[in-house]
């Protein structure tokens, strides 16, 4: 590693720790009222917020990419069942990650598995 690299890395470390003391405030925050423009989320704050590129957010809300840009640059506007979810992950983040943990897969059961059903 590059010393210049490893000085950054190690400055970045060193801010992080004062910042969780309280020592400094971080150099940006995002609050709900922020993400939620007029009711509004903003999809790409968000997005941010959580630090995930477009194909990683996409696959947490379980939406393709192409409909994410579009979220993100204003061509389309979330609606309905997205709209709720986008709301709920602004005001609690980690409820996104808390339900996204892929737990055993799930055995399929009825028809769709192959059985038939008398």
């Amino acid at each position: 590693m590059r010393k210049a690299l490893f000085d950054e890395l190690l400055a970045s470390v060193t801010e992080a720790k004062h910042i969780t003391r309280g020592e400094r405030a971080p150099s940006r925050a995002y609050s709900a009222s922020q993400v939620l423009r007029n009711d509004r989320p903003n999809v790409a704050a968000l997005r941010r917020h959580f630090k995930l590129s477009q194909a990683k957010f996409a696959a947490l809300l379980g939406i393709s990419v192409d409909t994410l840009q579009n979220w993100e640059q204003g061509r389309r506007r979330p609606e309905g069942p997205a709209q709720v979810l986008l709301r709920i992950v602004a005001a609690h983040p980690d409820v996104l990650l808390s339900v996204t943990v892929s737990g055993p897969p799930r055995r399929a059961t009825g028809r769709r598995a192959g059985r038939s059903v008398a």
